[in-house]
């Protein structure tokens, strides 16, 4: 058995799986949780979630392989330390693996969620068989996880693939502490910063925006509020994701022209709303990047889907065995 733990921005989950060496990976069970105790507190919760999934399935502690913890980046992965992640407030040098071994008596593996489902998704989803590839999260933060010549690479000190700090704009929306970031135009809350500021000036023109009546809902639109009137032929909505799907193009133009990957697998955001975002992006990137790497690189959403978070942690788990 293999208990993994994905700990996110906005949700976090306790996850109950097993390793089958031919088929891969199958999610047995999982507790979801809001992220919105104390940081301690939030560890107790998730902790508690966990023994009460291995009781429901009748599990002795004993019996586990291995726990994998995937979670918002920057950390420490060689000494188990969650340090500072923007998108964790107050998760400030988190010794989390010692936490989770003295609770459970197992190995714990800790990886940043890029890193982790890179991992995943190399193994189980868009990225079998491939040599060199490039996941980004596109969700709640942008990151990066990198396998390149078939191995993880994390960096000197585990801060490879912090993509989303790449500044891409002089100004622009905030993301990872730095305004016109990568991570500021292409993430869930970028995203939100984008339609927001849209929004705000066509208010105060005057004028009538159907997913934002007035400057009191501005902090009510959201990334997925506002992709849902795009696909509906908004005309705000649609110059909102195409502003995105440019920069989009911008970052993965570098990355390509740096890592010359064969795939780059695009997570969350870049599934559900892909079809507002491919087309200006490719015009992008095929304008930027080098000609001969954009032939060899294929660009494609997660192939593990929503289940992406929890493989990426069972895959944590099942490290031992996996590599």
């Amino acid at each position: 058995m293999l208990l993994g733990f994905d700990i996110g921005g906005t949700k976090s989950a306790a996850i109950l799986g097993r390793l089958h060496h031919q088929t891969g990976i199958e999610i047995l069970d999982k507790t979801v949780l809001p992220t919105n105790l104390p940081v301690y507190e939030m560890i107790e919760s998730l902790f508690l979630a966990a023994e009460l999934l291995l009781e429901k399935h009748r599990v002795p502690p004993g019996d586990l392989r291995g726990i994998g913890i995937s979670c918002g980046g920057p950390l420490n992965s060689q000494q188990g330390i969650i340090m500072s992640p923007p998108n964790l407030p107050g998760w400030d040098h988190i010794p989390i693996t010692d936490l989770a071994e003295k609770r459970f008596h197992k190995k714990v593996y800790l990886q940043n969620d890029a890193n982790a489902c890179a991992v995943a998704e190399w193994k189980f989803g868009a990225g079998r068989g491939a040599r060199n590839l490039i996941f980004l999260t596109f969700g709640t933060g942008m990151g990066a996880g990198l396998v390149l010549d078939g191995k993880l690479y994390s960096g000197t000190c585990d801060l490879a693939g912090e993509v989303g700090h790449l500044r891409l704009a002089d100004m622009g929306p905030v993301g990872f502490g730095k305004a016109g970031s990568f991570e500021g135009f292409c993430s869930g809350g970028g995203i939100a910063q984008l339609a927001q500021g849209m929004a705000r000036e066509k208010i105060q023109m005057g004028k009538q925006v159907a997913w934002c009546p007035s400057l009191r809902d501005l902090p009510a639109v959201t990334a997925r509020l506002v992709a849902e009137a795009a696909f509906s032929g908004d005309s705000l909505a649609l110059a909102v994701y195409e502003q995105c799907a440019r920069y989009l193009g911008r970052g993965l133009a570098l990355l390509i022209d740096i890592l010359n990957p064969e795939l780059i697998i695009l997570g969350s955001i870049f599934e559900r709303a892909h079809a507002l975002l491919e087309p200006v992006m490719m015009e992008v990137i095929g304008r930027e990047a080098l000609a001969g790497s954009v032939r060899v690189c294929k660009i494609v959403p997660a192939g593990l889907s929503e289940q992406i978070g929890d493989m990426a942690a069972l895959t944590l788990a099942a490290s031992g065995e996996l590599f």
